[in-house]
């Protein structure tokens, strides 16, 4: 196995992202989020003669490169329109994230990357998730909102990111567990041990191939 990924899904509030970070940050990885949806999304702007050029140097050090030179989003991204499909954009997300898989070692937060990587052997999934409480509390602290606000913003960002993993999915259903390999609840074990289980959980389904990276 020359490189591993770690999917994250996460209810909004819960600290996947931060967890993702961290993770990141102890293994020596890159951890993606929004910079894939940007790229896709210029990609996806262009004419396809344009993208045919790209193709082929979407691979390797090209991709990292652009990936890298965009801006990391730090704040949290709440979504409070309604889903509305775009199945080009999705198209250059999934490829991103399969020329990802194929180059280097990173964890991929949201985008369905669990569905996208199902079938291969060197990603382990994750689905992080706590109760409203606790997301309402994460929320309101890191946005600067009341309660209330902070409530709909987690349901209507919730309600696109099932209704996201659903369209692309062809009818799963995002919360469902049976889709990763571990479901961690955040409030019950924190962030810093949500890490580390994930840190465990990789050398038991990876084997001493990713030892050295710890």
């Amino acid at each position: 196995m020359k490189n591993y990924v770690i999917t994250i899904a996460r209810g909004f509030g819960t600290g996947g992202r931060q967890i993702a970070g961290m993770l990141a940050d102890e293994l020596g990885i890159h951890s993606y989020e929004n910079r894939i949806m940007t790229l896709a999304a210029n990609l996806a702007g262009r004419d396809e003669c344009d993208f045919e050029k790209l193709d082929e140097r979407l691979d390797g050090s090209y991709l990292q490169n652009e990936l890298r030179r965009l801006e990391k989003r730090l704040l949290p991204n709440p979504e409070m329109r309604h889903f509305k499909s775009n199945d080009r954009l999705y198209e250059f997300e999934a490829e991103i994230i399969r020329r990802l898989a194929d180059t280097e070692s990173c964890i991929i937060v949201g985008k369905a990357a669990d569905y996208v990587l199902r079938d291969r052997d060197n990603v382990l999934s994750v689905y992080i998730e706590a109760p409203r409480r606790f997301t309402r509390k994460m929320v309101m602290n890191r946005m600067n909102v009341d309660g209330n606000k902070a409530d709909q913003i987690i349901t209507k960002t919730d309600r696109y990111r099932a209704d996201y993993y659903k369209y692309y999915t062809h009818g799963n259903y995002w919360t469902n567990p049976v889709n990763y390999d571990i479901t961690l609840n955040s409030e019950r074990f924190g962030l810093e041990k949500c890490v580390q289980i994930i840190k465990e959980t990789m050398k038991i389904k990876f084997g001493d191939e990713v030892l050295g990276c710890m």
